[in-house]
């Protein structure tokens, strides 16, 4: 069993917090790259209980930054690579960002990854690279189009972390995941927004549009992909979909999630959360059968029966004062 240092970047996220709190619990030592501020603050490990906590090397830095990056992952012997901006609506106002911290950054993992020997990369990508499905299921050959300025950096960055690969043998292997939600996302993403709507007592809610289709993993499922990328062997150079299988409208999922928590609801289109018509990903459905055959994976939560269930346990965690009271419900989050 793989049990050497494992560095975690964007250890403070959303994602990125579960997979940390998880690869403690499965016994691996685990250095943990946040974000610097000069609150000090380690973002959702914060919260982490205080045997995850003290379990932690925490190391504060900027994905930006060469020499951080590199001294992050001295002494590591492997990197799961999450730290990316990933707001799309943000993407529009500072795409310069997005190339900055999600390609730069992404080279500078691969490089120092090269420069120090890692024995394995996990690079994070995303199932908005495929752009709006050209056939269904969505298979690691689909072709890339990148439809808004973050999903072109998303590209950018796979392709970077390949040519690593392909160029010096570095052991690098891509995660795709599809839509993931659950406890601590962001209220900028879909499922969030409706669900703290409804928390706060609304029955009218503001959503952009209603008709894209999306595959949608549980949070618990992507980091079950994650770790059974990092244990697998035969994975250098492979992209590896990390999808439920399961396609749903929003319009359909907002339907979901009301009847998750009890209540009928009806939605009123707020312009500014409706993409520009082109730049729209129109429908999402994956084929996760190479996950299922290189990594041994499935999501415990696919198909309907499995969204229910997970929509369910998030809207526990979000309508939970504590945690309901982190979120500005009166704001739109870009």
């Amino acid at each position: 069993m793989y049990k050497e240092k494992v560095l975690v970047t964007g250890a403070d996220g959303f994602i990125g917090s579960h997979l940390v709190e998880a690869l403690v619990r499965e016994g691996f030592p685990v250095r943990a790259f946040v974000m610097y501020n000069s609150f000090g603050n380690w973002g959702w490990l914060d919260h982490a209980p205080d045997d995850i906590k003290g379990e932690l090397n925490i190391f504060s830095g900027d994905i930006r930054d060469p020499f951080a990056v590199k001294a992050a992952m001295s002494g590591c012997g492997a990197v799961l690579h999450l730290a990316a901006l990933i707001g799309i609506p943000y993407s529009y106002l500072a795409p310069q960002s997005y190339i900055d911290t999600n390609i730069a950054g992404t080279l500078h993992v691969v490089q120092a990854a090269r420069d120090l020997g890692l024995t394995k990369v996990i690079q994070t990508s995303t199932s908005e690279v495929y752009g709006t499905a050209r056939y269904v299921p969505i298979d690691e050959a689909h072709p890339l189009q990148g439809q808004s300025p973050y999903s072109a950096s998303k590209i950018g960055a796979d392709h970077i972390a390949m040519s690593y690969f392909l160029s010096f043998g570095t052991p690098v292997t891509i995660l795709r995941p599809f839509n993931t939600y659950g406890p601590r996302q962001s209220a900028r993403a879909v499922i969030p927004t409706v669900i703290t709507q409804i928390a706060a007592g609304r029955r009218q809610l503001k959503l952009g549009s209603l008709t894209p289709t999306r595959d949608f993993n549980f949070v618990g499922d992507t980091v079950d992909g994650f770790l059974a990328a990092l244990r697998a062997e035969g994975t250098a150079g492979e992209v590896i979909n990390l999808g439920s299988n399961f396609e749903i409208s929003i319009g359909e999922l907002v339907r979901l999630i009301g009847e998750a928590m009890g209540v009928e609801v009806t939605v009123v289109q707020d312009d500014q959360r409706v993409r520009p018509a082109n730049s729209e990903v129109e429908r999402l459905s994956a084929d996760n059968a190479k996950a299922r055959n290189l990594l041994g994976w499935e999501p415990r939560y696919g198909g309907k029966e499995g969204l229910r269930r997970g929509l369910t346990a998030t809207a526990d965690w979000f309508t939970d004062a504590a945690n309901l009271k982190r979120y500005k419900i009166d704001r739109y989050n870009v």
